[in-house]
């Protein structure tokens, strides 16, 4: 019987061991897509417990409590930190097979040097030591980010944001570099009852007084090219799914023009304004040779009291069944065919659109740069072991593993990047097992070797044009000290 959480934990070759100790850990980390708060990193804030950096706005945890049946006071309610902390090491047996028991003890041994498993008769002790490291300098958030080699963090930030915390971070060079990532969902919703208060909000950030289409598109570039100044080089949408409908120049100026003055719009007036919008801010990216990523297959706030009560991302969102092929179909070869396609990275939520998504990047790679068009890893609910084997497979099977950027976090914790372990550990296995079942040719073990480092960090360093910002470490450097 093989212990848990050994230094082999879901290895199970030795040539997948060689893949991972010698090549995928000692690769930093770059994080190009999460939601951690950047005010929080450029106030390098100490955290007073580990409630506070663990539980407070993981819905991952709150969903799993939530099924066991905790008290909402004791999720997201006005129960003690200490309280909540009982409540979730109590729940955490209970997740056995859930990714959330890899994770939960990932996390407190590489930050906290903790093997203890974590139950309710743990959870004082556990709760006690992890509070007492988070009172030290090296703890704090930036602290944390170093501990982990995290290179590079891209944060999701509005156009209206006004990206105060990146501009002090910008000059404040501390071993990882912050940079926003150009999120503009809400410039894309017409039908929202609060639309006219949003236009006024980014038209302040950027001095711009929205009354027409064309102010509109005026003040997104401009924040474009601000965010441009600051280091970003990527955006991002979570749509359901991509909008591909027919319009013209016409209809979108008159459209919006009932936006902004409250009137209400038809099922295809909204879908004609997100699609033009669409284009417009992917001709922005590529201009920049920007990365755009496109979240798809969200199905949110599912339970409508929940949402009244506790507000929108609190843990009531679900995989959606959307049509995903047409529109993105159409949406790729629009921009395709005006030679004005930027770098994409196309993320499902739905297992069942995998072979959709593998086959429909292969549809617009051009040559001018290598995974131009990319199949992105297993995100949200597929962020675990079955999911990002399936990710891979697919993505093996319709494309090239060899030029993925690799894992992401997506996440609002700063615990959160063992999640990257956890990813090499199952690309290192798929391979090794491939190698010893004859299936992958073992003479070419050192060009595996340099595969798997660059799937973990240099394609990504590479593809969206990131400066080092840390060096490969050993693999006894990280763990906690």
């Amino acid at each position: 019987m093989k212990p848990f959480l050994s230094d082999d934990f879901l290895l199970q070759t030795e040539t997948a061991r060689t893949l991972y100790h010698q090549h995928a850990a000692p690769q930093p980390i770059i994080d190009y897509h999460c939601h951690l708060p950047p005010d929080q990193i450029a106030q390098n804030r100490q955290f007073d417990n580990i409630t506070q950096i663990w539980l407070y706005g993981d819905h991952y945890k709150w969903r799993a409590m939530r099924a066991n049946g905790v008290n909402e006071r004791f999720v997201t309610g006005d129960a003690s930190d200490w309280e909540k902390f009982e409540k979730w090491a109590a729940t955490v047996p209970y997740t056995v097979r859930n990714p959330l028991y890899h994770w939960t003890h990932l996390e407190l041994r590489r930050y906290f040097g903790i093997t203890e498993l974590l139950n309710k008769d743990s959870a004082r002790r556990i709760y006690d030591q992890c509070n007492a490291l988070l009172q030290t300098p090296a703890y704090s958030v930036q602290g944390l980010l170093r501990k982990m080699n995290v290179a590079t963090v891209c944060t999701t930030d509005d156009p209206a944001d006004t990206l105060e915390h990146h501009q002090a971070l910008a000059s404040h060079d501390f071993g990882t570099r912050i940079l926003p990532t150009f999120r503009p969902d809400k410039a894309m919703t017409p039908e929202a009852a609060d639309y006219r208060q949003y236009l006024d909000k980014l038209g302040a950030a950027a001095n711009v007084d929205i009354r027409t289409y064309a102010d509109l598109l005026a003040a997104l570039r401009q924040r474009h090219d601000f965010f441009a100044s600051l280091g970003g080089r990527l955006s991002d949408h979570g749509l359901e799914q991509i909008y591909a409908a027919d319009y013209t120049a016409a209809e979108v100026a008159a459209i919006f023009e009932k936006a902004q003055a409250s009137q209400p719009l038809s099922p295809l007036e909204v879908e004609q304004f997100k699609s033009a919008m669409l284009v417009e801010l992917a001709i922005m990216d590529w201009e920049k040779g920007w990365t755009q990523q496109f979240h798809l297959g969200a199905l949110r706030n599912n339970n409508t009291r929940a949402l009244r009560e506790l507000g929108p991302d609190t843990g009531w969102d679900s995989i959606g069944d959307f049509s995903q092929a047409r529109a993105l179909s159409r949406f790729l070869d629009r921009l395709d065919n005006q030679n004005k396609l930027a770098k994409t990275i196309l993320y499902n939520l739905n297992p069942a659109d995998n072979d959709l998504f593998a086959t429909m990047i292969g549809n617009f790679q051009d040559g001018s740069v290598a995974g131009k068009i990319q199949f992105g890893s297993g995100w949200w609910f597929l962020d675990q072991k079955d999911g990002m084997e399936k990710q891979l497979n697919a993505l093996s099977n319709m494309g090239l593993l060899s030029q993925f950027v690799g894992m992401l976090t997506d996440s609002r914790s700063f615990l959160s990047f063992p999640r990257h372990e956890y990813f090499r550990r199952i690309l290192c296995n798929l391979l090794g097992r491939d190698v010893e079942n004859g299936e992958l040719p073992a003479e070419e073990l050192p060009w595996l070797g340099k595969l798997v480092e660059n799937i973990s960090y240099g394609n990504a360093k590479t593809y969206f044009g990131f400066e080092a910002a840390a060096k490969p470490v050993s693999t006894g450097e990280l763990v906690a000290s």
